[in-house]
């Protein structure tokens, strides 16, 4: 760990110099963030620093992060040790070189890590939430406990998507806004549950890697796909065992004999119209509302889908199915003699299809990912020159890594990337009250790539000298262990 970092005492008080706000803390208390104590008058990190192993036990000499020919993508690198920024610390102001800037040797090729949890304005959360029901228009606003910190963005297939945070939410509305929305972050990025409630939609509750409920009610399955894609992939099986099928979607309703899937197995016609404006044969948009009903639809009675049954084509007897994007909701009809669908036994044979359904649906889960950009003190903690960093990047001479998970770089200028919350080790987030998320990210390259860019040769230090007893270790096969908690003594210190 390095040294604790501290300035001038007033009152046997520690100023702790980690970001902005500059806490001076007393002995046996935390700073606002909770992360920096003073203990004894040394100030401390709460969390440890966290390094991922792989195959490697504890104890073992310690490897280098990338292999610098043939790198296959592994950031971890199987059967090594790799130093996250989890627990590093921070430097303010930027031109303070980066906590850590380690080195190792690997084949005869040195390479360096700057390693350092940057305090992040500028950042959000993406969120992904795989269902078909209507949890809001688009644009509405997102509300925790009752601010706004977010919207709702333009659905994805199968999804709905959220866009939470970001600096308008962090500082550019209330002091509340504020503080609401750094907490609700934080609890996502750390993988915590959130509820939310947006605006003329759904009340949800959403956590990384866990299924969201909307409205109390815990979402199981992701759909198959549209109703026309479920017709599409479905068609040969149901040809044999029904006369008609209708899949009732929220987008596109699928009706099986005007499909070109039905017509190319020489379905006949079946007469029944639905609602909805056609698209192409068999394909219906806005056959209903949106809701929580049917497919994403506002309807609980399928036959209300049912425009008209043309009796110069439809036949006594005909055999009806309709069923859901998931199989979650399943009927089936018969014509009766005035050609008016009515309720009848399933076959089992046609209640096997529907199951087949269901069994090619995905579990509904919540995707959260971390949006952030890589700003003054991180860049000026890696080099004199920060503009090299960015080239590098872009030259892809450095890996870009977040808590050791690899991060996908957007394209354009500034180094913006995002990273899935639900590979990272727990409690990888923390935060400070101007307010702001911290996360850890860390640079690798090789030392001579690193010196090029004008970086900070004279604190590079050797990776052994990192790793010790008070590390975190924490295995790549299962990097979700329990989380870690300060001591209980320690309470909020004072700004």
């Amino acid at each position: 760990m390095p040294e604790p970092r501290a300035s001038a005492t007033t009152d046997e008080k520690i100023r702790c110099d980690a970001c902005p706000v500059m806490c001076y803390i007393a002995d046996g208390m935390a700073g606002a963030c909770d992360r920096y104590a003073n203990h004894g008058g040394r100030l401390v990190r709460l969390d440890p620093l966290t390094v991922i192993e792989s195959a490697v036990e504890s104890g073992s000499d310690a490897v280098p992060f990338l292999d610098p020919c043939g790198w296959d993508g592994d950031a971890l690198q199987s059967n090594r040790t790799f130093v996250t920024a989890i627990g590093a610390g921070t430097t303010y102001p930027d031109y303070k070189p980066a906590p850590f800037i380690v080195s190792s040797d690997y084949d005869g090729t040195d390479m360096v890590t700057v390693v350092t949890e940057g305090i992040f304005s500028y950042c959000g959360v993406k969120v992904k939430i795989d269902t078909d029901r209507d949890i809001g228009p688009e644009r509405a606003e997102v509300r925790s406990s009752g601010e706004v910190i977010g919207h709702v963005t333009s659905s994805e297939y199968g999804s709905k998507m959220l866009s939470l945070g970001g600096v308008e939410h962090l500082t550019g509305g209330t002091k509340t806004e504020g503080r609401i929305t750094c907490e609700s972050l934080l609890q996502l990025c750390n993988r915590a549950p959130l509820d939310i409630a947006v605006d003329r939609g759904a009340n949800l509750r959403i956590q990384a890697a866990c299924p969201p409920v909307i409205n109390g009610e815990e979402e199981r399955r992701m759909r198959v796909g549209c109703g026309s894609a479920a017709i599409g992939m479905f068609a040969r099986q149901w040809a044999e065992i029904v006369d008609e099928v209708i899949v009732v979607d929220d987008h596109i309703t699928g009706v099986l004999t005007e499909h070109e899937a039905g017509r190319q197995l020489d379905l006949p016609p079946a007469g029944i119209r639905v609602n909805g404006r056609r698209s192409t044969p068999g394909r219906y948009f806005q056959a209903a509302d949106s809701g929580s009903g049917w497919g994403g639809t506002n309807i609980e009675n399928p036959l209300e889908i049912i425009r008209r049954v043309d009796p110069k084509i439809a036949w006594p007897g005909l055999r009806l199915l309709m069923v859901s994007t998931t199989g979650e909701q399943c009927a089936y009809f018969q014509l009766d003699e005035d050609l008016n669908p009515t309720p009848a036994d399933m076959p089992q044979i046609v209640h096997e299809s529907v199951v087949r359904i269901a069994e090619n649906c995905e579990p509904s889960l919540c995707s959260i990912l971390f949006m952030g950009g890589a700003g003054g003190s991180l860049r000026a903690g890696v080099t004199e020159n920060p503009i090299g960093l960015t080239r590098s990047v872009r030259e892809l001479l450095t890996r870009v890594t977040c808590g050791g998970v690899e991060a996908f770089i957007w394209p354009g200028g500034g180094i913006t990337f995002m990273v899935d919350v639900a590979d990272m080790p727990d409690n990888s987030f923390g935060y400070v009250p101007t307010p702001a998320l911290v996360a850890p990210i860390e640079f690798t390259m090789r030392k001579d790539d690193y010196l090029q860019l004008g970086g900070h040769e004279d604190r590079i230090r050797p990776v052994e000298s990192v790793l010790g007893p008070q590390v975190r270790r924490v295995k790549k096969s299962n990097i979700r262990p329990g989380g870690i908690n300060p001591p209980d003594l320690v309470k909020h210190g004072e700004k």
